[in-house]
């Protein structure tokens, strides 16, 4: 399923999920920038022109290509009442045929953290990906140690798998990940984390 950019909308209850654009560029910049304390520590490590217009540009036309060629969706999260943009999240490596299944990444800006924004656009974004997209799989990693993001998960009906060495490198170091999935129609109950 091929998705026109103009047609990736998602609506919740506070915010509009929608593609970035370069008129993105102030807030994403201003946002991340204000929260690079918040978020390095779970994130890659930075490029050294990961802030600048050349950068932001670059990830607007990966977006448009990806949405273009059903590859990844990746959306911004828009506050409705003032349009300030958020964080965002992403449902990348999108794999069709037997698998049916979509990789969930996400980030929120430190001024909107714990607010519940992440846990509506997670909400969302998987009803829309198994409804809209016909997904059966909705993957999720996240760092051991992160209890914020096992937590959101596992409220949006994620369940634990288990653990992955090695499976990204985040700041600078390769770090393990627990493994999470949402599944349509799952029936497997809760899952105990490790």
């Amino acid at each position: 399923m091929l998705l026109k950019k103009s047609a990736v909308r998602i609506e919740t209850e506070r915010m509009t999920l929608r593609p970035p654009s370069h008129a993105d560029f102030r807030a994403w910049t201003g946002l991340r920038e204000v929260s690079r304390g918040f978020l390095m520590k779970w994130e890659p490590t930075w490029s050294h022109d990961h802030l600048s217009r050349k950068s932001f540009t670059n990830r607007v036309y990966w977006a448009t290509r990806s949405i273009k060629g059903g590859t990844a969706l990746p959306l911004f999260l828009i506050r409705r009442s003032d349009q300030a943009l958020l964080g965002a999240i992403t449902l990348d490596n999108i794999r069709r045929g037997p698998a049916q299944a979509g990789t969930l990444g996400y980030w929120t800006g430190a001024p909107h953290a714990r607010q519940g924004f992440m846990r509506e656009a997670i909400v969302a974004l998987v009803h829309y990906a198994q409804t809209e997209m016909d997904l059966s799989r909705i993957e999720a990693a996240c760092l051991p140690e992160n209890a914020a993001s096992r937590g959101v998960l596992e409220r949006c009906g994620f369940k634990y798998e288990g653990v992955a060495q090695s499976y990204l490198q985040i700041n600078g170091r390769w770090r393990n990940h627990v493994l999470y999935a949402h599944l349509r129609g799952d029936r497997r109950g809760r899952t105990g984390a490790g």
